[in-house]
């Protein structure tokens, strides 16, 4: 497979994901900002846009072209900037354009998908209230979701978008729980981030119907089983990775993706979960951290960067 289609291909599962994930944290964010008349609105947006990367900085009370950080500027920020591929907007049209480069490998079935969407969501951002397009956006990346599953073939191109989308999960969902451990009694609760990620049913049957704030904690974080925990989406990358070579784990070679992986996902699986939680934002923050390292390995093991061509005359 051609580097440019192999990154093609693993760009679409980072940005299908990106914006499910997305527009899963603003639904909880926005929920929570309505829901509480208490809440100090611009501290946490300001919050929310820095733990994104998307920070606003900070400007003098007597400046009057000082920008309005709100819900508003969050949407266009982090919702509908067709410019920005961190966006929900932004990133569906991502992966769009990847699918195109790739268009020889993607089914029709999946170029069709990621194609309507693309279409269909500048107007849907525009005309929906924000609950209902950010339930939109996580239908379409379902569906996109499904026909990976059932209709690709689980070779090299599954590999990729797997790995793509799994280590974007891995990163998107340790920014979910950063957002309540910063905000702490203020943030939406351990709850309400299982009922976003769809968790909540599955935590239930897994406890027995026992809820409290430390097991719901764990299960975000570490539960085997469920597809949206942290763990369960770097045991994902790593199996990807592995998959794409698996010469490399018999003759027992570094790996530095699966190293920088591997680590975080020992210190989250046999951590005691206490000392997690009492440590969270910088454990998360080492989560995001190798989820950064892990991406630059695979693009310098897999998409390099073409080397300058410099032409010499034949010896005579």
């Amino acid at each position: 497979m051609l580097s440019r289609i192999a990154e093609s291909l693993f760009w679409i599962g980072r940005y299908v994901e990106r914006a499910d994930d997305t527009a899963r944290i603003l639904d909880i964010h926005l929920q929570r900002l309505s829901e509480d008349p208490f809440a100090q609105e611009e501290l946490a947006c300001r919050a929310l846009l820095a733990i994104m990367n998307n920070p606003v900085p900070f400007t003098a009370d007597d400046d009057e072209s000082a920008v309005t950080v709100d819900r508003e500027l969050v949407m266009r920020t982090l919702a509908r900037d067709r410019n920005n591929a961190s966006s929900i907007v932004g990133a569906l049209v991502a992966a769009r354009e990847n699918a195109r480069r790739a268009r020889e490998i993607v089914s029709t079935e999946l170029w069709e998908a990621l194609n309507v969407t693309r279409n269909e969501v500048g107007h849907q951002a525009a005309i929906l209230l924000p609950h209902h397009f950010f339930a939109w956006v996580r239908m379409r990346a379902a569906v996109v979701a499904g026909i990976m599953t059932s209709a690709i073939s689980r070779d090299a191109t599954w590999h990729f978008m797997i790995l793509g989308r799994a280590i974007e999960r891995a990163d998107m969902t340790a920014r979910l729980v950063t957002t309540q451990a910063r905000l702490g009694e203020a943030g939406p609760g351990w709850i309400t981030l299982l009922r976003s990620c769809g968790a909540h049913e599955a935590y239930l049957r897994a406890h027995r119907g026992r809820t409290d704030d430390e097991s719901a904690a764990g299960f975000l974080l570490r539960d085997r089983l469920f597809p949206r925990s942290i763990v369960a989406a770097l045991t994902a990358a790593d199996n990807a990775l592995q998959a794409l070579e698996p010469g490399a784990t018999v003759r027992g070679e570094g790996d530095e993706a699966r190293r920088a992986l591997g680590i975080v996902r020992t210190e989250l699986e046999y951590g005691s979960l206490d000392d997690l939680l009492d440590n969270l934002p910088d454990v998360m923050m080492r989560v995001q951290r190798a989820c950064a390292q892990a991406a630059d390995a695979v693009r310098e093991r897999y998409f390099p960067a073409m080397s300058r061509i410099s032409w010499t005359k034949e010896a005579m």
